[in-house]
């Protein structure tokens, strides 16, 4: 898998930081996908972020050394698929369901013989029934997801891969205008440079979710797109492996993705995004030009928010103008004007008023399609900066301070929804309802109300 297995599938990038940040904005693409319904990164920051939850997360290998097995309970979403019953009687009839899918394929033109071929002796990987449903338990909180990260040796292996490739990144960024540094970004924190891109069998993964569990639906697309490909020539059977949702390649595509983005750069009629380089940068490119990317401009700037600063503002709803914005008081945090003050932006201020705050404009947009969480968009793109030759961010974070348990998180929602804040079904999972809640009882205590979720608002929710 890619780094982190994101959960929104379109990606499987990121899987769990939504879920495991406070700050983040939704989940993981591919993860979200996966658990809700694109490209992803990978169960290595489902692992660093969301704990080592139950069964799901303590299984042991096998003796072998194997993978572990499924751990046959519930899954923690409480849905009827996911119960241990449903899924053993699902795999019972897993033959059959793959089978059932041949008048799809069919429609996609796939030969039968190719059907047949890709599919012969699938047995489900039920494992994956685990890490679908794990239900994240502890946090990190930013600063520390971005110090993962943003680090001086993947920084290093970025401005590698920028020299060898210098051409194909040339050719890219002159016929499709987007950034070779958030290429090369979004390559570095989705796979680290091709060195964690995934071994689960594509169709494996997708054939035992488009049977088993709780989306079916979404995964029997993903597993015909995976048919198709094979069917077409563009990856060889052996090159689709990738995380549990089915992302591959070094940044991660989705099958889906794969079929909307992919393009043959080199013009030898493949369209490998796994092994060609050339396929690899172009096709990430064209995914970010067809949603939006704008040649030329950046994905946000790091800001220093005046004293009393109203953080009700605070809101991806809230967009507008850099002049306005400046006639809120804001400033760049490295004293430089902005280029354009007609742009629009929202400001997204993670650590409330005891960390930086940060302007967001339309590429940040862009790459939030990529991985649809806060978190993740602002390490692809501080990490860009940092690969064309920018410093770290100016102003600190509160490292002083104690990230929330999911328990705690649940009591701080479930508090907030008993004085008629929070209007949400409590989960742990903080997002914009949440993060407006806390202001409201923040403004209400005379505190400031910057929706930071610190370990004193939830003694203050308490009563203590």
């Amino acid at each position: 898998m890619g780094l982190l297995e994101r959960v929104t599938i379109n990606r499987t990038g990121a899987i769990l930081i939504a879920a495991a940040l406070l700050c983040s904005s939704g989940q993981s693409q591919a993860q979200s996908q996966a658990q809700s319904s694109g490209n992803g990164v990978s169960n290595f920051f489902g692992n660093i972020f969301s704990g080592q939850k139950a069964v799901a997360q303590q299984a042991t290998p096998g003796p072998d050394g194997s993978p572990p097995p499924w751990s046959g309970e519930d899954g923690a979403s409480g849905h009827p698929l996911m119960t241990a019953s449903a899924i053993r009687q699902a795999a019972a009839n897993f033959q059959n369901c793959v089978a059932s899918m041949w008048p799809d394929a069919a429609r996609r033109n796939i030969t039968q013989q190719n059907f047949e071929r890709f599919t012969a002796g699938l047995e489900p990987d039920l494992r994956i029934m685990d890490l679908m449903d794990s239900q994240p338990e502890f946090t990190k909180a930013i600063w520390d997801y971005l110090d993962i990260l943003v680090n001086d040796n993947r920084l290093a292996k970025g401005r590698e891969i920028l020299a060898q490739y210098k051409p194909q990144f040339d050719a890219v960024e002159k016929t499709s205008g987007v950034d070779r540094y958030i290429i090369a970004s979004i390559w570095g924190i989705e796979s680290n440079y091709s060195t964690q891109v995934g071994d689960r069998n594509v169709v494996r993964s997708t054939a035992t979710l488009a049977c088993i569990g709780r989306r079916q639906a979404y995964f029997k697309d993903e597993f015909l797109t995976a048919i198709e490909i094979l069917n077409r020539g563009d990856l060889r059977p052996e090159q689709m492996r990738g995380s549990w949702a089915g992302a591959f390649g070094p940044t991660q595509f989705m099958p889906t993705a794969f079929k909307r983005y992919a393009v043959d750069a080199d013009g030898d009629g493949r369209r490998d995004v796994v092994d060609n380089v050339a396929d690899l940068i172009a096709s990430t490119a064209n995914n970010l030009r067809k949603d939006g990317w704008q040649t030329g401009r950046s994905w946000g700037y790091e800001v220093v928010l005046p004293e009393g600063f109203n953080f009700m503002l605070a809101d991806k709803s809230k967009a507008m103008t850099i002049a306005q914005w400046q006639s809120q008081g804001l400033k760049r945090a490295d004293g430089k004007p902005f280029p354009d003050t007609t742009e629009k932006a929202y400001l997204l201020a993670p650590a409330g008023m005891q960390g930086p705050g940060f302007l967001m404009l339309q590429n940040f947009r862009v790459i939030m399609k990529y991985n649809p969480a806060e978190a993740y968009a602002l390490a692809i793109g501080h990490f860009a900066d940092r690969l064309r030759g920018g410093p770290p961010f100016v102003q600190p974070w509160p490292r002083q301070e104690r990230v929330l348990s999911r328990a705690e998180r649940l009591e701080l929602q479930q508090l907030l929804a008993q004085r008629g804040l929070y209007k949400g079904t409590p989960d742990g999972q903080f997002g914009g309802q949440t993060r407006e809640a806390l202001r409201s009882f923040q403004a209400s205590i005379g505190a400031p109300a910057d929706g930071f979720a610190s370990s004193d608002v939830l003694e203050r929710l308490r009563g203590r």
